[in-house]
């Protein structure tokens, strides 16, 4: 099977420009004045925040780009402390979590982006991945449910619900997510890939060398030697096409 791919999620800064109106010398225009310049005052410092927040993010985001995952995790707990209601933070926690094979951890952080923001393609996703790595392959397929419930065309969920149907044996409902990924973006190789692995696994050596080689044609070197050891084709690697197909 090939890896799952992780999506890191971004965050846009909004900026807001505040002003007031001047006023005239009457006592009940002076009191609305002075609540004007209280609720400015107390919009900048919030603003201020925000903006902590959002460099924190960006930092969290720079580091988790460099694989310093622990550090990353540190900047994303200083934007989250400062601003709780962020999914992007929390999705991105989540994911540098997950690369420190903190699976568990990596779930509640997605969790909490998911109660924040139900419909948050990025959470379902990475927790599915990370459910996948816990061998929760229920759990997991229900995640790329939701998110593939939320953005039909990503391929990528489709793919990752595959390889979680395929390790419950549910080969032809695996084969039936790498089709649809196929239908999304047809030169992808590792969608054929993995339906040869289906195909290998219930012993299907026509369909197995026929989608192998698809993935071939897109990647030689990768997929050749990969085959020759991958044990989702232990039972058709003796076959005499098939090792014609990996020389």
């Amino acid at each position: 099977m090939v890896f799952q791919r992780c999506f890191i999620a971004s965050s846009l800064i909004a900026f807001f420009a505040f002003g007031c109106s001047g006023g005239t010398n009457s006592s009940t225009e002076k009191t609305t004045q002075v609540v004007q310049e209280s609720n400015v005052t107390q919009l900048f410092i919030e603003a201020k925040a925000t903006q902590k927040a959002e460099d924190f993010f960006h930092q969290g985001n720079h580091l988790l780009d460099r694989q310093s995952y622990e550090d990353a995790i540190k900047a994303y707990d200083k934007a989250i402390a400062i601003k709780v209601e962020n999914p992007e933070a929390w999705i991105n926690r989540g994911i540098a979590l997950t690369s420190l094979q903190r699976y568990k951890d990596a779930l509640v952080s997605y969790d909490k982006a998911i109660a924040i923001q139900p419909d948050k393609y990025e959470a379902w996703y990475n927790r599915g991945i990370a459910l996948t790595s816990l061998q929760r392959y229920k759990d997991a397929i229900a995640s790329y449910y939701k998110a593939i419930a939320i953005q039909p065309d990503k391929y990528e969920a489709l793919i990752n619900r595959g390889i979680a149907l395929t390790k419950l044996h549910r080969y032809q409902d695996a084969i039936a997510s790498y089709n649809r990924a196929i239908a999304i973006k047809q030169d992808l190789h590792q969608a054929y890939y993995n339906k040869a692995c289906s195909y290998a696994l219930q012993s299907n050596l026509e369909l197995a060398i026929e989608n192998l080689d698809k993935a071939i044609e897109f990647v030689p070197d990768k997929y050749k030697k990969l085959a020759k050891t991958d044990p989702d084709f232990s039972k058709v690697r003796s076959k005499k096409q098939f090792q014609e197909l990996l020389q």
